[in-house]
C-alpha cells in the first residue's frame, strides 16, 4: 500500500449477488451485498486507509445513464483529492466493457480508475469476486498507474479494448488483438504494455453534469436479408445517431445502406462499426459512412452520443 487512500465506489452486480445455495451459479440474484460486504470479503485489504461508497446496486444490465453520471462526477471528486492513490469500481460484467468506456472518455485520468467484477455471486463455493477485488487494489495503488483500466482473473485490460467475449467461465473478458495491458501475479504486476494515455476531457464531464437529455443513439445490425424499416422507423422517431455493426470490414446490406443514406440526409450521424470480434475497418477516403477508428459497437455508440453532448 502507498500510505494514501484507496477509494472503492459500488453500483451492483454479480459481485454483489446472492443465491439460495452455494453450488447455484447462476440462479443468483445480482446487486445484493453492499460495499462495505465486498471490502471485508477480500481480507488482503485489512488495515488499508479505504474510503467506501454505494453509488448505485443494480445488475449491470440495468445500468442507465444517469448511474454513469453520478459515478463519473464521484470518481472525479476523488480524483481530485490529493491524498487518494486510486479508485476502484465494482461492477456488474454485462455492461463493464461500456462503463469503462464510458469513464474513459469523461475522466481519462492520471490516476488510476480500475473496474472490477465477479462471474459467480458472493455466495459462490468459489466466489472469485474477492480476489478481483484484491488485485484491483494492487492495480489502483501501483506506483505509476493511471488511467481507465478493468481487471479479472489476473488480467489487466484497458478500457478502449476490453470485452466480454464469454457468458459464463470466470475468465470471461479479452483485450482483441491488443492484448492485455499486464497481469496480476501474487500481487504483483508484470506489465506488458503501458497505461492508458490521460488527457483533459473535464469540459466533457461538466457538459454531462447540467444536461437533462442525453443524445439518443441506436445500434442497428447488418446481416442477410437486413431491411430498411428499423433505420426508418427510428428517423421517424427522431433519433440523432446510428451505429452500424457491418459485416466483415464494414459492410453493410444494401438495403440498409440506402436507409443509413436517408438517414444522414435527413441529419442524423452514422458512425460504421463490424460486428467481428477482432480487427477494425480498413477505412477508404471515398466512404459514405464514417468509420469507429476501431471501437466496437457499444463504444462506438457511447463516442457518438458525447460527439453529440458536445456538439
Amino acid at each position: 500500500m502507498t500510505g494514501k487512500k484507496l477509494v472503492v465506489l459500488a453500483t451492483g452486480g454479480t459481485i454483489a449477488g446472492r443465491a439460495a445455495s452455494p453450488a447455484d451459479t447462476v440462479g443468483y440474484t445480482a446487486a445484493q451485498l453492499g460495499v462495505e460486504a465486498l471490502v471485508a470479503s477480500a481480507p488482503s485489504l485489512a488495515g488499508w486507509d479505504l474510503v467506501t461508497e454505494q453509488v448505485a446496486q443494480v445488475d449491470s444490465k440495468d445500468m442507465t445513464f444517469d448511474i454513469w453520471r453520478t459515478l463519473a462526477l464521484r470518481c472525479r471528486h476523488w480524483l481530485d483529492q490529493p491524498d487518494v492513490a486510486g479508485i476502484v469500481v465494482t461492477h456488474g460484467t454485462d455492461t463493464l466493457e461500456e462503463t469503462a468506456y464510458f469513464l474513459h472518455a469523461v475522466l481519462a485520468p492520471a490516476k488510476p480508475v480500475v473496474l472490477t467484477c465477479a462471474m459467480r455471486p458472493a455466495t459462490a463455493l468459489s466466489a472469485d469476486g474477492p480476489q478481483n477485488i484484491a488485485d484491483a487494489a494492487t492495480v489502483a495503488t501501483a506506483a505509476g498507474a493511471g488511467g481507465v483500466v478493468a481487471v479479472s482473473a489476473g488480467a489487466i485490460r484497458g478500457a478502449v479494448d476490453v470485452v466480454k467475449e464469454h457468458t459464463y467461465r470466470l475468465d470471461a473478458f479479452s483485450s482483441g488483438d491488443t492484448g492485455p495491458i499486464g497481469y496480476v501475479e501474487a500481487g504483483q504486476l508484470r506489465m506488458l504494455r503501458e497505461w492508458p494515455e490521460s488527457r483533459d476531457v473535464r469540459l466533457v464531464l461538466d457538459a454531462l453534469a447540467t444536461t437533462s437529455a442525453w443524445p439518443r443513439v441506436e445500434i442497428v445490425m447488418s446481416c442477410a436479408g437486413a431491411g430498411s424499416a428499423l433505420v426508418d422507423a427510428l428517423v421517424g422517431q427522431g433519433v440523432q445517431g446510428l451505429v452500424v455493426a457491418g459485416t466483415g470490414n464494414g459492410s453493410i446490406h444494401r438495403e440498409l445502406e440506402g436507409a443509413l443514406r436517408r438517414a444522414v440526409a435527413a441529419g442524423v450521424k452514422v458512425v460504421r462499426t463490424t460486428r467481428c470480434a477482432q480487427g477494425r475497418i480498413l477505412a477508404r477516403p471515398d466512404d459514405v459512412f464514417a468509420d469507429s477508428a476501431g471501437l466496437s459497437p457499444v463504444k462506438a455508440r457511447i463516442a457518438l452520443m458525447l460527439e453529440l453532448l458536445r456538439a
